[in-house]
């Protein structure tokens, strides 16, 4: 008898893209997500979002959580926000098959509503784990829930595209392309902060080959998720 939570599990898009790029830890960490019940996402989701792209990589992009057509296709930005971030990659001569992409929360909340403190908690030991096997040398922050990771207290509209260093990484907050969607005006901004990327990768090369090991990064320690409040204001 076929174990259904095994079928799901191999017939994840997720977990085949990890395995077609040679990351075995990915595949592990994938499965796990897969058949993870660790909050309320799990009874109203379709499949888990776990990730795209590959392991190692130099640029990690992190948004913010799946939305409808994530949910059906299993795989992250594939709607009318991944399609711009397809554009804003392909701009700087990258794509997907050279940035891993994921989201804080790797289920879809109902509605498309902001994801939940209890939600990018019970998600946060797999973003830490994905974030130590991809070990990027530059993470893009893409919207508020991912920036409020390493840069609380603060909002996208001060200091998105300015960098900061942990450990031995660069973090660089932006806008998430959605917001573009909502706001035209913003296309420019996130365009003029995207092209900003191939230099700072220069500066993670130069930050990594200085501090090679990541032992002591801070983006790989436990972080408290700011309250409610404070996520409401960091747009």
């Amino acid at each position: 008898m076929s174990d259904p939570i095994a079928d799901a599990a191999y017939a994840s898009p997720a977990i085949e893209d990890a395995r077609r790029t040679g990351a075995p830890g990915l595949v592990e960490l994938y499965e796990e997500i897969a058949d993870c019940p660790a909050c309320g996402l799990a009874r109203t989701r379709t499949q888990t979002v776990p990730g795209s792209g590959p392991a190692p990589a130099e640029v990690m992009c992190i948004g913010e959580a799946p939305g409808a057509r994530e949910d059906e296709q299993g795989l992250p930005f594939v709607g009318a926000a991944g399609r711009f971030l397809d554009e804003l990659l392909g701009d700087i001569g990258m794509s997907r098959e050279t940035v891993h992409i994921a989201n804080v929360v790797k289920c879809r909340p109902p509605g498309n509503r902001d994801p939940q403190p209890e939600e990018i908690a019970a998600c946060q030991p797999f973003l830490d784990r994905q974030i130590a096997l991809v070990d990027p040398l530059l993470i893009v922050t893409l919207g508020r829930f991912s920036m409020a990771r390493w840069f609380s207290g603060t909002t996208i509209s001060r200091i998105h595209g300015q960098p900061k260093r942990f450990g031995n990484r660069l973090v660089v907050p932006m806008f998430h392309p959605a917001a573009a969607l909502r706001r035209g005006d913003l296309r420019t901004v996130i365009h003029a902060d995207f092209a900003r990327i191939p230099a700072l990768i220069e500066e993670a090369r130069a930050i990594r080959a200085e501090a090679p090991s990541d032992a002591t990064d801070p983006a790989l320690a436990a972080t408290a998720v700011p309250p409610p409040s404070e996520q409401r204001a960091l747009l």
